[in-house]
């Protein structure tokens, strides 16, 4: 294939990309997003393919073994599991853009000279920099994700120091890099600097805490889409320029608006540690109660209800309840009740991760809403059920200013009429932090798993 035709279908690939984004921002044109991002995906896969010369049964080769280690595993990834899942897909993202670093540079496809190659091994530097701390960084991110890694952040005396110290080398390195004519002293300078920066990856994201997650795995988003950047730059390609310019810019802003939701500072996401470790104590008093309610005394409370917000959370998610609260949902509508839905922007461990749940059981999108559209509505709502949600709805960030989340907006739950939470036990969130909501006068605990416990409200409620 020519240069031209190369360039044209790179182009097209390019528009569709940016369709899918267009798309995948509302909940009604994401399957057409989606369909956009696979029609770009082929197009550049198969005009690459075209545009090589040599090598073609390698990559065919290459392209295969993929596809026959990425279908099963994507077969088997409950979507429970996919903010782990797209945590570690960031990772090779970045350890590609280690990978192809180092070839750039030990074997370059074009020769440069002067101020050119000097542009070429500041690309070369700094894209396998941000490649490195991708790499590490998602894995951690990962690690936290799928509870192999204590979710509580660690944070170490003097730790942004210690971030800084780190960066300030690499620096070094990196003029050091520039300024030698020496092959061997420049491996030298990338290996050192790939292992201080896969060091600095690990830090950063060990020292944020399970409430901020779904933040971080924006962020490594944002990191994995300039990796890519940096590699089509390195390769001059300009469709891995652009589409690793697409995801970066989108993952930043996606982390500034999730960031302002939950009035965290940006700049802390990018330095990392803006995790806690204190605990809040608004519900450390042995004296509060905690009051049960029954499958009976909660279906009652619903026929009787005029309006009803459903909060979902993780644990809805883990016990795969959603065709339940489905169901549960349609009979309530069909009694006449307004049932709504409240949507905090971090709600699960990925954005996004509650409103595809709620698409995939057919819940429809318009009694979807987000927290800023529903907030004012809970005083005047009777009856609120919370399945899985635990820091979304804890009433400690916005009346304890010593909790790890103190400032966070959250889901005003606890000024509806009546609130029933739906959980396993008493235990605390992914952040760890006691959540006083449980001790509240108007709460009442509906303990067991949620998927039997929304059966039971659904067969309740035909009955």
């Amino acid at each position: 294939m020519s240069t031209g035709l190369v360039s044209v279908a790179y182009v097209v690939a390019s528009i569709c990309f940016i369709l899918s984004l267009g798309g995948l921002s509302h909940q009604e044109s994401a399957r057409r997003g989606n369909l956009y991002g696979v029609a770009g995906i082929i197009i550049a896969v198969g005009a690459t393919l075209a545009s090589v010369d040599g090598g073609i049964s390698a990559i065919v080769i290459a392209v295969l073994l993929g596809v026959g280690i990425g279908i099963p595993i994507a077969n088997k990834v409950e979507m429970t599991q996919m903010p782990q899942l797209v945590a570690l897909l960031h990772s090779f993202v970045g350890l590609a853009a280690v990978l192809v670093g180092f070839s750039g540079y030990i074997e370059p496809l074009i020769a440069t000279s002067g101020t050119e190659h000097t542009i070429k091994l500041v690309e070369i530097y700094v894209g396998i920099f941000i490649g490195a701390i991708t790499f590490t960084g998602s894995l951690v991110a990962c690690g936290k994700l799928d509870g192999r890694i204590d979710s509580k952040a660690l944070t170490l005396p003097g730790r942004h120091l210690m971030n800084l110290a780190a960066i300030i080398v690499c620096v070094f390195l990196g003029a050091w890099f520039l300024g030698t004519e020496s092959m061997a002293l420049g491996i030298g300078a990338l290996i050192l600097m790939t292992i201080i920066a896969s060091v600095l990856g690990i830090h950063l994201i060990m020292a944020i805490g399970g409430a901020d997650m779904p933040v971080v795995v924006s962020m490594l988003n944002s990191y994995s889409g300039w990796a890519a950047a940096s590699i089509g730059f390195m390769l001059g390609n300009d469709l891995l320029i652009v589409v690793g310019a697409l995801v970066g810019s989108s993952g930043a802003i996606l982390s500034y608006i999730m960031c302002k939701a939950m009035n965290r500072s940006f700049i802390s996401v990018i330095l990392g540690g803006f995790g806690q470790t204190s605990s809040s104590s608004a519900a450390s008093n042995g004296d509060q109660t905690v009051h049960e309610s029954s499958v009976d005394d909660v279906c009652e409370e619903l026929r009787n209800a005029q309006s009803v917000i459903i909060v979902p959370g993780y644990g809805m998610a883990v016990a795969q309840a959603q065709n339940g609260v489905s169901e549960m949902t349609k009979l309530l509508r069909d009694r006449g009740v307004n049932v709504r839905f409240g949507i905090h922007p971090v709600a699960g461990r990925l954005p996004g991760h509650m409103n595809v749940l709620l698409a995939e059981a057919h819940v429809p999108y318009d009694i979807v809403l987000e927290m800023d559209e529903i907030n004012d509505d809970f005083p005047d709502t009777d009856v609120v059920l919370v399945i899985g949600a635990n820091d979304t709805v804890n009433p400690a960030a916005a009346e304890d200013p010593g909790s790890p989340i103190a400032g966070m907006p959250v889901l005003e739950v606890w000024k509806a009429h009546q609130v029933v939470i739906l959980k396993r036990g008493m235990a605390t969130g992914y952040s760890g932090v006691e959540n006083p909501l449980f001790f509240k006068d108007n709460a009442r605990m509906l303990f067991g798993d949620a998927k039997d416990s929304i059966d039971k409200l659904v067969s309740g409620l035909r009955g």
